[in-house]
């Protein structure tokens, strides 16, 4: 079996074959630092990251590119508005994007370069083209010949035409069409410049991203991913300018991930539901936030709610506490065919990384393993460890939303809380409070706790 991927290039599922076997070279477009990264921001780069170590799981080595912008018109603008340098700007935010990434459970890229630092390679790309006719040079700025490259509008189906007639009415007249785009932009008085054989300035954002790509994966690549918003004009116009330059297809597999929308609505400042990554990270514990992201599949767009936020919690409390309870469960007699479930979830991983689908795998097999878990003869040793392994393996290694250590420290506190928490009910009961009793017992049903009452006193276990 092998993985099947939706390729925006070609608007088809297909099967993942790598360039070089048992690799996968994989780049992903990161921040732009100029602020903090949004939650939009944030489902990207969990998916990119669950992408990334699926691809680990199935055996590949992979080799994950994520650049950070570190120069850019925002960063210019909010390092006049603060009037410091932009450079300080962007130290600022960079470093607070691997803060917050590392908080999100994302694991670090092979390699995070930045743009300032692959200048060199910039420049050497712009002139390349310039050589070959692709680009052109006016006063200082250069521009991307579009019309030179055949194939542009592959990726977003868009028409020349058609963009021609929308950018004629802002254009730049200076430029031989109004759909070509800047490779370079000329020095201006109190912005950071490089010296380039055509004069000092800086890089625009596209080269950015393709001399950044092709400088740590090759000319040709495995995968390119990003947000929706990205596919043009940016991954477009990265096509363009590196498929003009090399004459080599740029990246094999386009990956696009699904827009996030706030109660039903665009985020947005001016409507006031615009959150960054760093404030919900502050109100939930980053293994909900991902597992809530994961419940909807990569392309799909995605409602982000704080009812759905502390459902995802929930949720995944039933995984958490069968994580914890096989760790230390007595060997019994029972048995369960781990690896059948296992099947299933690669089954759905393989198709097109169906993480719902995943999901439904593990819960299937959570419930499974309970019933026999919580049985008169328990779970034997050996699928005692295999259970636990897969879920490691899944839930902790692939997905990020399981912590190896439980919060309370272990099911010898998780008993002693539970203890506690009966006796309150037990309270509850004796003050005929019939509501916060049946509260509390719904509440832990909702957990995947259940509590038994009985002449001998209440006692609790793992429910399916």
């Amino acid at each position: 079996m092998s993985i099947a991927i939706y390729n925006t290039l070609t608007r088809s599922v297909q099967e993942f074959t790598p360039l070089n076997e048992g690799e996968v070279r994989m780049y992903c477009c990161g921040p732009t630092v100029y602020d903090y990264f949004h939650i939009g921001n944030a489902r990207s780069f969990v998916m990119s990251d669950v992408v990334r170590r699926y691809f680990e799981f199935r055996g590949y080595t992979v080799t994950y590119v994520m650049n950070i912008t570190d120069i850019d018109d925002k960063i210019i603008r909010r390092g006049n508005d603060e009037g410091v340098p932009s450079s300080q700007v962007a130290d600022r935010f960079a470093a607070a994007f691997l803060e917050d990434s590392a908080r999100f459970g994302i694991r670090p890229a092979s390699m995070h370069p930045r743009a300032t630092q692959t200048m060199d390679d910039m420049i050497a790309h712009i002139q390349g083209l310039i050589d070959n006719g692709s680009a052109y040079v006016v006063d200082g700025d250069v521009y991307f010949r579009v019309g030179s490259y055949q194939e542009y509008g592959k990726l977003s189906r868009k028409n020349i035409e058609d963009l021609e007639v929308g950018a004629r009415v802002e254009a730049d007249t200076r430029k031989e069409s109004p759909v070509d785009f800047a490779l370079w932009k000329n020095a201006k008085p109190g912005e950071p410049t490089w010296d380039a054989p055509w004069g000092k300035g800086r890089p625009g954002w596209h080269i950015e991203c393709s001399a950044m790509a092709m400088k740590y994966l090759g000319r040709t690549f495995d995968i390119h991913a990003g947000g929706n918003d990205l596919i043009f004009p940016h991954h477009e116009n990265e096509i363009a300018q590196s498929e003009a330059l090399t004459h080599q297809p740029f990246a094999k597999f386009w990956m696009h991930f699904g827009f996030l929308n706030i109660d039903n609505e665009k985020m947005s400042k001016s409507l006031g539901n615009f959150f960054t990554a760093r404030e919900i990270l502050d109100k939930y514990p980053a293994e909900v936030i991902r597992f809530y992201y994961l419940q909807t599949h990569y392309r799909s767009p995605l409602n982000f709610t704080h009812e759905g936020l502390d459902a995802a919690k929930t949720g995944l409390q039933k995984l958490q506490v069968l994580y914890d309870a096989l760790g230390e469960a007595p060997a019994g007699s029972g048995t369960v065919d781990v690896a059948a479930h296992e099947q299933r979830f690669v089954a759905a991983m393989d198709d097109d990384f169906n993480t719902p689908a995943g999901f439904g795998a593990l819960f299937d097999f959570a419930r499974d393993v309970n019933t026999v878990l919580h049985a008169e003869g328990g779970l034997d040793a050996t699928s005692r460890d295999a259970a636990r392994d897969l879920l490691h393996r899944t839930t902790v290694e692939v997905f990020g939303v399981v912590r190896t250590e439980s919060a309370g420290g272990g099911d010898k506190l998780l008993d002693d809380v539970m203890q506690l928490v009966i006796a309150l009910r037990t309270e509850a009961r004796q003050e005929k409070q019939w509501a916060l009793s049946d509260r509390i017992r719904d509440g832990l049903k909702e957990l995947g706790i259940v509590l038994e009452d009985s002449r001998d006193g209440t006692k609790w276990k793992l429910g399916e």
